[in-house]
């Protein structure tokens, strides 16, 4: 199949078929376009996102190989559930999306730099707005101490990324959102990209291919109007 780099128009959404997408680097299928709701929505119904650097262009990907978490798989480490024990997190959705995403953006410009720019961190909380971008957040004595965020318009939940201000509370987040996929019947996480993290956690690789075979199927999922409305998950580690 024939590699080839498209340049989005501003005015058109379509994007094309992800076979095009380069082997160098791998997964990058399109620049430019824009960053609206409905460019996004329709980006990730077709296993493609964006990821770009300050000062850069919106780049648009689709990689060969995708990072994905099967919500049976989740590994709950004894650690972890220590560390549940120990804490007593009371988790959220929905309660601070601007402070996850913000958390998210701080944690790693402090380490590595961020593809959470101020043009992706806008992006995402306009979709917040829209009900297509999501947060969970943990809480131990009214303190944001770990969170994520992502995208849920099908059966897949297409996480972002993750932050945490105590050991192992982005890994309480991950866990909660499982269980609370778990709880209505959705199909899996989209983690994107594997890395060493995520696959301690459960998180496993598949071709294209295959997820956007999966995607597919997980567009007949209807997301209950109750699941992201704003509240507090009860006895969600149980």
């Amino acid at each position: 199949m024939t590699q080839q780099l498209f340049h989005l128009s501003l005015n058109d959404n379509r994007f094309p078929p992800c076979h095009y997408a380069l082997k160098n680097p791998d997964g990058l299928l399109a620049i430019g376009g824009c960053l609206s709701v409905e460019r996004l929505k329709n980006a990730y119904a077709n296993g493609i996102f964006p990821w770009f650097n300050e000062h850069e262009p919106i780049m648009w990907w689709s990689p060969s190989q995708r990072g994905v978490i099967e919500l049976n798989d989740f590994r709950v480490s004894r650690s972890l559930k220590k560390t549940q024990r120990k804490l007593r997190p009371v988790v959220t959705v929905n309660m601070a999306f601007s402070k996850v995403i913000k958390a998210c953006r701080e944690q790693r410009i402090d380490h590595e730099g961020t593809w959470i720019n101020t043009d992706m961190l806008r992006a995402y909380q306009e979709a917040h707005q829209q009900g297509l971008a999501h947060s969970l957040e943990v809480w131990q004595d009214g303190e944001l101490i770990g969170g994520l965020y992502g995208i849920m318009q099908s059966g897949v939940f297409c996480g972002e990324s993750m932050f945490f201000h105590k050991s192992n509370a982005s890994k309480l987040a991950m866990w909660a959102l499982v269980n609370w996929l778990k709880r209505h019947n959705a199909y899996f996480i989209d983690c994107q990209l594997e890395n060493p993290y995520l696959t301690s956690l459960g998180a496993k690789v598949i071709s294209r291919d295959d997820f956007l075979t999966r995607l597919n199927t997980a567009a007949q999922f209807n997301v209950p109007d109750t699941m992201w409305l704003a509240q507090t998950l009860e006895n969600i580690y149980d």
